[in-house]
């Protein structure tokens, strides 16, 4: 009796060790598991190490500010991240307003397809996805609104798993994505019937540089739509708490500063947009879009014994941990900045580039 108790009790054990191990995934989707966790392009060995040069960024700010420093200040977080980020978070790396009665993948669909009707496109259009990340966004509107979607992400890594993603999702021929700058695009002038981009322009050291390439890739007349993210009229630069926030939030994203929400419109009137509408979509009715960091913490402290066993065992690359506990401290800063009022994600502008 007593032997087949122990081996419905180690049954169990083996059982829960299995489930909780590699059946256990994203949220949203299933895929990305947690013992395929990676360093992106960085090889196992180098992640620490990688991590590292990351965090020095910040105790060398002045390098930050310097462009030509931050595409691989960027490329190197992208590399650190990607992986977590779909393991515990899906393919849209992004938030959006909490919706009653939907769901974080509903609401996060909503989200992007409200982007394309913005734009107004068409079946047959060629919109560009500035900053496509692993192409959640791009596939959702893909997908609503018929559009051929051209993206472009600086980290290569992203692009095999966009590429990956297309395929199994049968756009393959509907999604193109390209490895690149979004500060200097390998594409022709007034070749893009629309541009949107959701949550990644806030990594250009200059707003106007990035403003300027996409105006002048976008046919004459077409949109472009982007949700920024920047501080809100209710941050005091006098508050040492909103700095300690922002700051917290611009060092655990790979941000060269956040911008005041006022700068937005006139940065793109400068370049030669129109603005068309500017909200801040964050705001009620809207409901909390920090709302699923705070319901992930359970979740956070389950992934994070999960990964440092899996860093134990050599299955994970050890600076994963640090990653992994460098994300958990922005989403709690993330959060701070949502309950204060003082961070939006979703500052959306609306602009048209000029006919003639």
């Amino acid at each position: 009796m007593d032997s087949i108790a122990l081996f419905c009790t180690a049954s169990l054990l083996a059982g829960g060790v299995y489930w909780f191990v590699f059946l256990l995934g994203a949220a949203e989707r299933k895929g990305k598991r947690a013992v395929h966790l990676s360093g992106g392009s960085i090889s196992a060995d180098k992640v620490r190490d990688n991590y590292k040069q990351y965090s020095s960024f910040f105790r060398r700010p002045k390098e930050i500010e310097t462009a030509d420093k931050v595409p691989a200040f960027v490329d190197t977080f992208y590399n650190l991240v990607t992986d977590i980020y779909e393991w515990g978070w899906g393919q849209s790396f992004h938030f959006s307003p909490a919706v009653d009665g939907k769901s974080h993948r509903d609401a996060t669909r909503a989200h992007e397809e409200m982007a394309a009707d913005l734009l107004g496109i068409r079946a047959g259009d060629r919109v560009l996805d500035a900053g496509c990340g692993v192409g959640g966004p791009m596939r959702a509107i893909a997908k609503h609104s018929g559009a051929n979607v051209v993206g472009i992400t600086i980290n290569e890594y992203q692009v095999s798993r966009a590429r990956l993603h297309n395929r199994k999702a049968g756009l393959e021929t509907q999604c193109e994505v390209v490895c690149g700058n979004f500060l200097e695009m390998p594409f022709a002038e007034n070749s893009f019937d629309g541009a949107y981009s959701i949550e990644a322009t806030c990594h250009a050291p200059k707003l106007e540089e990035v403003y300027s390439e996409i105006f002048r890739v976008l046919k004459p007349g077409s949109m472009y739509v982007s949700y920024e993210w920047v501080t809100t009229e209710l941050y005091r630069e006098e508050d040492a708490e909103h700095v300690e926030i922002i700051q917290g939030i611009e060092r655990g994203d790979a941000l060269p500063g956040l911008r005041s929400y006022s700068e937005i419109a006139e940065i793109a009137r400068k370049v030669g947009f129109e603005v068309v509408k500017e909200k801040d979509l964050a705001k009620p009715p809207a409901g909390p879009w920090w709302a699923r960091l705070k319901m992930g913490r359970i979740a956070y402290w389950r992934n994070h014994i999960l990964v440092t066993v899996l860093a134990w065992l050599g299955i994970a690359p050890k600076g994963v941990v640090d990653v992994h506990e460098m994300l958990f401290k922005t989403a709690d800063y993330l959060s701070r900045g949502g309950e204060t009022g003082i961070f939006t994600p979703m500052h959306m502008i609306l602009c048209r580039k000029p006919k003639s």
